[in-house]
């Protein structure tokens, strides 16, 4: 075990390497004397709405930042994000015909895997790569990209921050929106980790929590966190997922075919959802109907222009969402939502096609952590076409 974990880190991949354990023990420490960040009952609530959208009684919509930065949990910030879930619903309810549920990526999202520990600097250094707020800096200098455990204090208090304006919007009258982030640090997550209302686990850092397609394996220390709370929760499936581990993990995590406790999130590509959907779901058979399905037209379609930054075509995105859909009908399954990198800042960082990737000059306004969002007009016209093929999928 590395001597700057505390928790499982023979088992779990992509976790940091904090510089003080020490430091360490005493962050967690305070952390598990805290009050969860949210109640029992609120998880169990957004788990029936899930088990609602899995029936074709409701559509998901899952969106917000790549990355949320500390600075950005403002009240003001918060509420732009509403306010975008506002439209993005509008839209969903009237291309779809049906209710919307409205869960962010937020309130939590301040930690990301990435595919290599350093990057090279223009000037030829090497600095550690950056992982969210919530572990280093985004500045690429060697201290800001120290991982430091203090940063964990600030990921939780950033997190009550934004809850709760979430939470006085609810009680205000407004649709809920829900809070989800990926379960990527696990001492974290374990330190906030609550007894439920039937004396079981909850991990209280947010309603839903998932794993990425980097941390899915069945051996994996992530998915043991997941099969241990009652939360509603999720796993991204990409194109190299074998259909037999799809099986095994709908099988350990929802052992009980409960619908609403877990969501599978296929993020294929627009050249591999076709084939590699269809595999999964041949495999899963009748269990297929126990998953409330969502597709991410992003993740597998990134792309890089010749300006050298990562993009993505809206154009890809609204094809695979097309395929999945198509997929999914086929085995009798229903397309429940989808799940979505945004923001409701007027940024440039997605174009419509793949001529625009050809232009040489950079992107104006990109101005993401790390990967590419769509801008609200952007996002507006996928959802609204996403919820078109899933009421598709709900007719055939």
């Amino acid at each position: 075990m590395s001597s700057t974990h505390l928790l499982r880190a023979a088992m779990a991949a992509h976790q940091p390497e904090w510089y003080s354990l020490d430091l360490l023990r005493t962050v967690l420490g305070e952390l598990a004397g805290r009050p969860g960040l949210v109640r029992p009952a609120a998880c169990a609530t957004l788990r029936g709405e899930l088990s609602r959208a899995g029936r074709g009684e409701a559509f998901v919509v899952q969106a917000g930042d790549c990355a949320e930065r500390f600075a950005d949990a403002s009240s003001g910030t918060t509420r732009r994000k509403i306010d975008q879930f506002d439209a993005l619903t509008a839209r969903s309810v009237a291309a779809g015909g049906i209710p919307v549920v409205r869960i962010g990526r937020i309130a939590g999202q301040y930690a990301k895997p990435r595919s290599t520990p350093t990057e090279q600097l223009a000037d030829g250094r090497s600095v550690p790569v950056y992982r969210g707020d919530a572990v280093n800096g985004e500045r690429p200098d060697p201290a800001d990209r120290r991982a430091d455990p203090a940063r964990l204090l600030d990921a939780y208090d950033r997190s009550a921050d934004v809850l709760d304006v979430l939470d006085g919007h609810a009680v205000g009258g407004g649709e809920p929106v829900w809070s989800s982030h990926e379960a990527l640090l696990l001492e974290y997550e374990e330190s906030l980790v609550r007894p439920d209302r039937e004396g079981g686990r909850l991990g209280s850092s947010g309603h839903l929590l998932w794993v990425g397609d980097r941390t899915r394996q069945l051996d994996h220390a992530h998915v043991d966190f997941l099969r241990s709370v009652r939360n509603p929760v999720a796993v991204k499936i990409g194109p190299s997922v074998a259909p037999g581990d799809v099986t095994a993990l709908v099988r350990a995590l929802d052992p009980q075919h409960e619908t609403g406790r877990l969501t599978l999130i296929a993020r294929m590509g627009r050249d591999r959802v076709r084939e590699h959907l269809d595999r999964v779901l041949a495999e899963l058979g009748e269990r297929a109907r126990d998953v409330v399905w969502l597709v991410d037209p992003m993740h597998g379609n990134t792309l890089v222009n010749r300006a050298g930054q990562k993009t993505r075509v809206v154009g890809d995105m609204v094809d695979e969402i097309d395929d999945a859909a198509g997929v999914l009908s086929t085995h009798g399954c229903l397309l429940a939502g989808v799940h979505l990198e945004t923001t409701p800042d007027p940024v440039a960082e997605c174009v419509a096609t793949h001529e625009d990737l050809v232009a040489r000059s950079p992107l104006p306004e990109y101005r993401s952590a790390c990967d590419p969002r769509l801008g609200p007009t952007q996002a507006a016209t996928v959802v609204e076409h996403a919820a078109r093929a899933a009421r598709r999928t709900r007719t055939i």
